[in-house]
């Protein structure tokens, strides 16, 4: 039996702070992130080698191999835009059951990835929705390369299950998918019960989530040939200073 894909409702590029604020969240389709940059998106191709050299993802929990990524943090403020020191990844246990509550350092983006000038227009034109949604501020940005591969069976984008990060905003940048069915995502009302869900099938589509006012995961995904994975690019946005573990 084919199980049918649903298609997300895209949103018009000028819109999106509009429909972040009253719904929770947005979706760009790949010709409207090209409007959203003002740039081709060809541009964009020039970020996917990032994925072809990410290391494994130690930390799982579920002694799973089927996630590889990479971590880089940043502080976007206006135009400005600068890399801080390396520094390890941390959420709270009230926003990662599985993961929460501990230190995790990854590698960082690779050097040319961050160089990229789509890089830096893709954080800072984010960055201005969130400000347009909650207030002109700096914004402290982690960044995360992710692949999830099938090659020893299932692979879980979301092993913690539907979740909140512990951020202001989160953005998923989807950046294409082989040989696999599943990896739908979900969305629901933190404080309600209605919920949306969809899958990213295009490349270079932009899903931007107020994480204050939802919850968020993506199914697992199975191979249907060899070489089965599905990378994204997340980036969270949250105003004060990033999360530290005290």
């Amino acid at each position: 039996m084919t199980i049918a894909n649903l298609s997300p409702t895209y949103t018009d590029p000028s819109h999106l702070a509009d429909a972040v604020k009253s719904q929770g969240f947005g979706v760009l389709s790949p010709s409207g992130l090209a409007t959203f940059l003002d740039c081709p998106l060809s541009a964009l191709d020039a970020l996917k080698p990032g994925w072809d050299d990410l290391p494994p993802d130690n930390f799982l929990k579920d002694s799973g191999k089927y996630r590889r990524r990479r971590h880089s943090s940043f502080i976007v403020s206006g135009t400005d835009i600068r890399q801080v020191a390396h520094r390890a990844h941390y959420q709270p246990l009230e926003y990662n059951a599985l993961h929460g509550g501990m230190l995790r350092m990854f590698e960082p983006m690779k050097a040319e990835i961050v160089a990229q000038p789509v890089f830096s227009k893709l954080m800072q034109s984010i960055a201005q929705v969130c400000s347009a949604v909650k207030g002109e501020q700096p914004w402290h940005v982690e960044a995360h390369q992710f692949r999830i591969d099938t090659a020893n069976g299932i692979g879980r984008p979301t092993p913690e299950g539907a979740h909140r990060d512990g951020t202001d905003f989160v953005a998923i940048l989807f950046a294409g998918r082989e040989n696999i069915r599943g990896g739908e995502s979900r969305i629901f009302e933190f404080n309600g019960r209605h919920g949306q869900r969809f899958t990213l099938t295009e490349k270079w589509t932009l899903l931007l989530l107020d994480d204050q006012k939802v919850i968020h995961e993506s199914t697992p995904i199975q191979p249907t040939a060899e070489g089965g994975h599905r990378d994204t690019l997340v980036l969270t946005f949250r105003a004060g200073g990033f999360l530290e573990k005290t």
